[in-house]
């Protein structure tokens, strides 16, 4: 959705002090809807036809519930200039994502004596649910590309890292490498590892989808020529694909995936205070090349360390 020319939808409510049956349905739908709340009793959309007709409704199911409820139309809202308004729908779609990805890595530590993997009925149950955020994710969330990653990986989409063939660094010298913005451990990671041993002249430029005519090489991002494979991150899955050898930069790779996948596999800790860090200067507004910049004096340092324990 176009962040220029916005307009909001905002339904002041007032819901019956009784019927606790009908406050709990009215809630169910305001929450079905995407609406946020924005004061205790005003939740907003943004102004479009099919969430227009979502709030009609729901005025007359809380007037014909014995409440109150008025829809509005606002160009501006002051105290809440569009930014925000979209940072508070993001994070919310964000919580709900996280939340899918939690239950699909919650269940594949349950089933770790059994199986690798989630079981069937609950991918499809996650995928359902991921197709029913992203009805309401109206500013593309980021957060929605880490489930459909996971989401892919599980389902196959990608390819093994068994049947994976190596290619070699010079193939891929001189390029223009993409990745998602607001780079947290893994991406941050990758990138350097390309600088540090693929492509010493690497360009690296952020955007949220794989542009279909430009010629770039594409990471740690949905459809992205390298990626999440098997349990690997994508860091792990550039070193094992050009076959780096350095046992350092492996070590690092066991450190980025325990930070990043969140799932103890080798027990390090190392690179979870490095992704706080990314994640702070993120949060504080850095650009995505600064946080780059700074990201790989971090890694440097790191292996630098390991080269003289």
């Amino acid at each position: 959705m176009a962040k220029k020319n916005l307009s909001w939808l905002l339904l002041l409510l007032r819901l019956p002090a009784t019927h606790t049956a009908q406050r709990v349905a009215i809630w169910r739908k305001l929450k079905k809807s995407g609406a946020i709340q924005i004061q205790t009793s005003t939740y907003i959309l943004p102004d479009e036809p099919a969430r227009y007709e979502s709030f009609q409704w729901l005025t007359q199911h809380i007037r014909d519930a014995g409440g109150d409820a008025t829809l509005v139309r606002a160009r501006e809202i002051e105290g809440l200039p569009n930014e925000k308004l979209i940072g508070l729908f993001n994070s919310t779609r964000a919580k709900e994502y996280t939340a899918l990805a939690e239950m699909l890595r919650s269940s594949k530590h349950r089933g770790k004596t059994t199986t690798k993997e989630p079981a069937p009925h609950l991918i499809d149950r996650v995928r359902k649910q991921f197709r029913e955020i992203q009805q309401t994710d109206f500013f593309d969330c980021p957060r929605a590309q880490d489930v459909e990653m996971r989401l892919g990986k599980l389902e196959g989409d990608q390819r093994s890292e068994s049947t994976a063939n190596k290619i070699r660094s010079r193939d891929y010298r001189g390029r223009t490498w993409l990745t998602r913005p607001r780079p947290e451990i893994d991406r941050v990671g990758s990138a350097w590892l390309v600088r540090n041993s693929i492509d010493p002249n690497a360009r690296f430029i952020f955007g949220q989808k794989i542009p279909k005519k430009r010629r770039v090489v594409s990471f740690d991002m949905l459809n992205a020529d390298f990626s999440h494979q098997g349990d690997d991150c994508t860091f792990e899955t550039l070193t094992k694909r050009f076959g780096i050898q350095d046992k350092n930069l492996q070590k690092i790779g066991e450190m980025i995936h325990d930070a990043d996948l969140d799932d103890g596999k080798f027990g390090r800790n190392e690179c979870i205070g490095i992704d706080r860090v990314l994640k702070g200067w993120a949060k504080e507004g850095l650009a995505d090349q600064e946080i780059l910049r700074r990201g790989f004096e971090c890694f440097e340092a790191l292996h630098a360390f390991l080269r003289r324990v």
